[in-house]
C-alpha cells in the first residue's frame, strides 16, 4: 500500500478513536445527573408541555376540531343521538356537542396556574425516579398532583357553559336513568362531571403528547438544560 494512503488511514482512524474516547469520556449517563439537575430539567419540561398544551387547547376548537380530544357523547347516549337525528334533532345534539367542546376550551386556560405551581412544589428527590419512569412519566406524577384541584377549577366554568343549552337537563335526565341499567358509567351521568373528566383527559393527553417530543428530541426545544437531562436518557 502507498505510505501516503497508509499514513491518511491511519490518521483517520487515530481520529476517530480519540473522538469516541471523548464522547465515552464526556457522555452524560442518568447516573451522572445531579439531583438538582434532574429536577430542574423535569421543571422546565414540564412547564413547556403544560403552556403548550394550554394553548393548543385553549382556544377556539382546540377541543371542537382536534379528533384526538373531541368530546363526544358518551356510549348509549351517542348512539341515542342518532336516533334524534333522524327525528329532525340534529341540530339540537350538535348544540349540545359543541357547548360540551366550547367548555372544554374555556375551562383549560384556568389551570395554568395550579400546573405551575405543582411544577415549582416537585421534590427533588422524586426527579430521577420520573426520569427513567417512562415516556409519560412526568405528566402521569403531574396529573395525580393536580387533578382534583383542576376539577374542582373547571367544573363551575362547565356548568356555566352547559347550563344554556336546552338539552344539558335532559342530558342529566336520560343519562341517570342509563346509568341504573348500566348503558352509561356513573361518571358520566351528569353532563357538567362528564365534561369536566374528559376536559381533563385531553388537558393531560397533550400535556404527555408534548412530553414525548421533548424526551424524543431535547435539542429542538433550544434549552441547555432540557438537552443535558433528556439527552441523558438516549
Amino acid at each position: 500500500m502507498d505510505r501516503r494512503v497508509f499514513n491518511s488511514i491511519s490518521l483517520q482512524a487515530l481520529t476517530g478513536l480519540a473522538a469516541l474516547a471523548w464522547s465515552q469520556a464526556h457522555a452524560l449517563t442518568l447516573a451522572d445527573l445531579s439531583s438538582a439537575d434532574a429536577s430542574k430539567g423535569l421543571k422546565v419540561a414540564l412547564e413547556k408541555g403544560a403552556l403548550a398544551a394550554i394553548g393548543l387547547l385553549g382556544a377556539k376548537d382546540g377541543f371542537m376540531g382536534n379528533d384526538q380530544v373531541r368530546i363526544a357523547l358518551p356510549g348509549y347516549l351517542n348512539d341515542a343521538a342518532k336516533l334524534l337525528r333522524t327525528f329532525g334533532q340534529g341540530d339540537r345534539v350538535d348544540e349540545l356537542v359543541t357547548s360540551m367542546n366550547r367548555a372544554a376550551e374555556a375551562a383549560v386556560p384556568m389551570s395554568k396556574e395550579i400546573l405551575l405551581n405543582a411544577v415549582q412544589k416537585m421534590s427533588v428527590t422524586d426527579a430521577k425516579g420520573i426520569l427513567s419512569g417512562g415516556n409519560t412519566a412526568v405528566t402521569d406524577f403531574f396529573a395525580t398532583k393536580t387533578r382534583p384541584a383542576l376539577a374542582a377549577k373547571f367544573l363551575p366554568v362547565v356548568t356555566q357553559a352547559t347550563a344554556k343549552v336546552g338539552l344539558a337537563d335532559k342530558y342529566n335526565q336520560v343519562a341517570g336513568k342509563a346509568a341504573e341499567f348500566g348503558l352509561v358509567k356513573p361518571e358520566d351521568a351528569n353532563i357538567q362531571q362528564y365534561v369536566t373528566g374528559k376536559t381533563l383527559d385531553g388537558l393531560f393527553f397533550m400535556i404527555s403528547e408534548e412530553e414525548k417530543k421533548i424526551r424524543q428530541n431535547p435539542v429542538a426545544y433550544g434549552s441547555s438544560i432540557l438537552s443535558k437531562v433528556f439527552g441523558a436518557l438516549k
